[in-house]
């Protein structure tokens, strides 16, 4: 079996034909024109679907997109993409496809996929982050993801880690996402955040640490899997500075054993992900049937 999998970045596009085991079939991305209109972006996006050529009878479409949204991805409204807001993704994926579609916070994709093919396997308490051009969590608890009141549980990315510190599109000051994300350091930096110094790279890993530990804290998690361009970009520098920020800031003793951890999907991370969107929810039909 085999799904079509969606994942929406602030970034780029990607789309691919992902197996039940977790192999990626086929793969194509494009860069998010994320200030265009929304018919421009959607019809983008569809032309890379329509450019896959081994989805031979898909079992249904999963998608991950950056959030806020409202209950599977109803209507989305990723901070990143101005050009989206409200937007009826899960309907028009559907239409499009005429598959089953399921959709879920990219962040929470991520989630599943590490639980179920990467570094959290068999692992029944953790939080899975995406850092790069946004921040954003998904978390896996007593070995359930968690969805909350309207799907949006684990969004990580808007805990405040710098009091009073920069302005966030969410409209609070000093979200991590507004002070460790690649848009974040451009911003602080005046460039790229690629080209960031070691300085900069290992602010955003003790940021991104001190979000960790406040999470590891309040939910007793122990495990803390990382993926994006900007934390796998950074490398050693931003893992070793998170991992002594938890070690520092989680003072209870049931969190002192938390870990940060590179993801283990590596860059097929999100795409896996969406593809665990939608075989979370075949599985669950599976059960009920």
């Amino acid at each position: 079996m085999h799904v079509i999998a969606v994942d929406i970045g602030g970034t780029k596009l990607a789309v691919a034909t992902v197996r039940d085991d977790g192999a990626v079939l086929e793969r194509h991305d494009t860069p998010t024109q994320a200030h265009s209109d929304a018919a421009t972006l959607w019809s983008t996006l569809t032309a890379l679907i329509d450019r896959l050529e081994h989805a031979t009878n898909p079992a249904a479409i999963g998608c991950g997109c950056g959030g806020p949204m409202t209950h599977g991805g109803e209507t989305v409204s990723p901070l990143n993409i101005t050009a989206w807001r409200d937007f009826p993704l899960r309907a028009h994926l559907a239409e499009h496809s005429g598959l089953p579609t399921f959709v879920d916070n990219d962040a929470k994709a991520l989630a599943l996929g590490e639980g179920r093919f990467g570094a959290a396997r068999d692992v029944d308490n953790f939080i899975g982050m995406v850092v790069s051009t946004g921040i954003g969590g998904g978390i896996v608890l007593d070995g359930r993801l968690l969805d909350g009141t309207n799907g949006n549980a684990g969004h990580v990315g808007h805990i405040i880690v710098e009091p009073d510190g920069r302005s966030c599109e969410c409209g609070a000051r000093g979200c991590v996402e507004a002070e460790a994300s690649g848009t974040a350091i451009a911003a602080i930096t005046g460039r790229p955040a690629a080209e960031a110094d070691d300085t900069a790279r290992a602010r955003c890993g003790t940021l991104v640490g001190r979000a960790i530990a406040n999470v590891a804290t309040l939910l007793d998690l122990q495990l803390a899997v990382v993926a994006g361009s900007v934390a796998l970009g950074y490398g050693d520098t931003f893992f070793t500075a998170a991992q002594r920020e938890i070690d520092a800031r989680c003072g209870l003793g049931y969190a002192r054993s938390t870990r940060v951890v590179r993801a283990g999907l590596g860059a097929d991370g999100p795409i896996v992900g969406a593809a665990c969107v939608a075989l979370r929810a075949i599985q669950a039909d599976d059960h009920g049937s």
